[in-house]
């Protein structure tokens, strides 16, 4: 196995945890309904729900938050931010949200009209039921690979590209308002998209004239991917990678909480005036004045340091090797995690972890359950709670291909002896996993019932 190198950072300021019994745990996943996010943050000890909003920030971004403009109108860190932006993607005109929903909820309100088709690699959760929300059927078209969480294809992210023109040969642009391209591809694995498949993307697109987007939360990670992995990239500026990336889409949406390195924020951004006219419009209804956009002065400066330390090769050379540490640990002793690891969390195959849970049982959300029970850490299903659909005619569950259990890794939180407990911890349980028992729903949302539904046991 690699060795993981050092933390290219040193540690200044310190947030204790704090670590309960297995008893303890019982009584308290038990009242949260079996449901992670039911559980309150001082009963975890390693957070690996989510990598969005809980990044550490740096002492420049610390530093740029006192000198935060909270002017309502033309504050100028909005224009800090702006600039930033647009020297990254290349689009000129930028519009701020309070998080990434807050783009997607715009974008898709401008661009959808109901009864039409959005394909994209795979989108996410969120993201897919604002297109539902506006009367659209989001579209998944990324490779086979990508489906499959043993191959070991250097991008599985990369979306099919014989589909893709398929699609928008019969659909055209009357029925299709736009392709969404997510870098990295969150839903199969934090998976890169390579540079040669976003850009005969964007041919398809432009020979059918159908506008492309990006949902960039990882677009660092994608880049480093690019450089990592593409031969032709290698000696490129991850700089001059993400310029390229960007110059094939028409705009972009980002939840910044990924790798804006902050814990609040979005932003969207158009090469098109008329079309950032509209969006600023629905800004001032939804979020709030063009430059700021939901998000305070403080933040739109944090954010626009971060934007820029998101690209230092030493951080992300780090921040993926640390997540392919933990990969290869868990592979190393038998544990089915999807290979090759992608940029900010491992996943691990639900089913295949655990063969004797049927899929209408929950296998991914049994062991997320278990691991908190194990050892007070917090992981998150992404599979059957969150993806499973009914057919609308039959009425009948249609389970996602893959129920995974991601276990998302913060960016510049936990340093490797965390993520050694992280390891020992799963392969406790898999050493005893034929003992686990099925789960089944006994209450759940109409919408993204994941973050609300509750369990117990079969």
């Amino acid at each position: 196995m690699k060795k993981i190198g050092p933390e290219p950072y040193k540690i200044k300021m310190v947030e204790p945890l704090k670590q309960t019994t297995r008893e303890e745990r019982k009584k308290l996943i038990a009242r949260a309904g079996y449901n992670i996010f039911n559980l309150g943050s001082e009963d975890i000890y390693i957070d690996l729900l989510t990598d969005s909003g809980t990044s550490a920030m740096s002492q420049f971004q610390w530093a740029a938050l006192m000198q935060g403009d909270e002017t309502y109108a033309g504050s100028r860190s909005y224009f800090r931010l702006k600039d930033t932006i647009t020297s990254i993607t290349g689009y000129p005109y930028v519009l701020p949200s309070h998080q990434g929903r807050g783009a997607e909820n715009i974008i898709t309100e401008m661009l959808i009209k109901p009864g039409t088709i959005v394909p994209g690699n795979m989108h996410f959760d969120s993201t897919r039921a604002h297109m539902q929300l506006k009367g659209a059927t989001p579209l998944d078209l990324v490779i086979d690979q990508g489906l499959k969480p043993e191959a070991d294809h250097p991008f599985k992210g990369n979306i099919n590209l014989n589909k893709l023109e398929n699609v928008l040969k019969e659909h055209g642009r009357e029925k299709v308002p736009f392709v969404l391209i997510t870098v990295t591809c969150n839903s199969n694995g934090g998976q890169p998209v390579s540079m040669e498949n976003i850009r005969s993307a964007a041919e398809l697109c432009r020979r059918y004239r159908v506008p492309l987007y990006f949902d960039a939360a990882r677009f660092a990670e994608n880049c480093y991917f690019i450089k990592d992995r593409e031969h032709a990239y290698k000696d490129s500026e991850l700089i001059d990678i993400s310029r390229e990336m960007f110059s094939y889409g028409d705009g972009c949406m980002m939840s910044s909480k990924k790798d804006g390195l902050v814990n609040i924020g979005g932003f969207m951004a158009f090469k098109d005036e008329v079309l950032h006219q509209h969006a600023c419009q629905l800004s001032i209804l939804y979020e709030g004045f063009p430059t700021y956009g939901g998000m305070a002065g403080r933040d739109l400066e944090a954010l626009s340091v971060g934007l820029q330390e998101v690209l230092e090769l030493p951080y992300l050379r780090f921040r993926v090797e640390q997540v392919a540490y933990l990969a290869e640990r868990l592979q190393e002793e038998g544990v089915p995690v999807v290979k090759p690891p992608g940029g900010h969390a491992v996943y691990i195959d639900g089913k295949k972890f655990l063969p004797h849970i049927p899929q209408s049982q929950f296998p991914a959300q049994v062991l997320v359950v278990e691991l908190y029970l194990e050892s007070g850490i917090r992981a998150i299903e992404l599979g059957t709670t969150a993806f499973t659909e009914k057919d609308p005619d039959s009425g009948e569950l249609i389970y996602p291909e893959l129920d995974l259990v991601r276990l998302a890794i913060p960016r510049r939180v936990y340093t490797n002896a965390h993520i050694d407990v992280v390891a020992e911890s799963v392969l406790s349980i898999y050493k005893k996993r034929d003992q686990l028992k099925g789960l089944k729903i006994v209450y759940e949302a109409p919408v993204l019932r994941h973050f609300t539904c509750r369990f117990d046991f079969v």
